[in-house]
């Protein structure tokens, strides 16, 4: 086997070396879990950043009501979590956006795009039937040092 098809195994096997340090990550800057869930997680070199809706941080109420305004929160709440593990959108590698109506996709696409003017994260965009309070849109993340 050839040293390039192993790369990504081993660009794996380095980003889980340090699974033992694993954690979870929180700031008042994005809007307290609701559940059994953190804000972030912390696993060695990667961060899960749990699905954002555009809840305000401030009130916990969700104030936005276009699809831009929407995803202009969401995106608001992962670069605040992010920030609180000394990371930022350029550190994402990875995004599932959930729609409540793929017609919102070209909306909710323009505000994302702008959070990822360079090197855009690889993404799955999909399609579902309701989201918590009702929102259109919810946006989790992964990141990489």
């Amino acid at each position: 086997m050839k040293l390039a098809a192993l790369l990504p195994v081993i660009a794996l096997m380095a980003a889980c070396s340090t699974i033992n340090d694993r954690g979870p990550v929180a700031t008042a800057d994005a809007p307290a879990a609701i559940g059994p869930y953190s804000q972030g997680i912390r696993a060695g070199n990667l961060f899960f950043v749990s699905g954002q809706i555009p809840l305000d941080p401030a009130s916990g109420e969700v104030r936005a009501v276009t699809v831009e305004d929407q995803t202009r929160r969401v995106m608001d709440n992962i670069g605040a979590i992010l920030a609180a593990n000394g990371m930022s959108m350029a550190n994402v590698v990875s995004t599932t956006v959930y729609l409540r109506d793929l017609k919102d996709f070209t909306a909710m696409n323009g505000v994302y795009g702008s959070y990822f003017p360079a090197n855009a994260p690889a993404r799955a965009t999909v399609q579902v039937s309701r989201l918590p309070r009702d929102v259109a849109v919810e946006i989790s993340a992964v990141a990489a040092r």
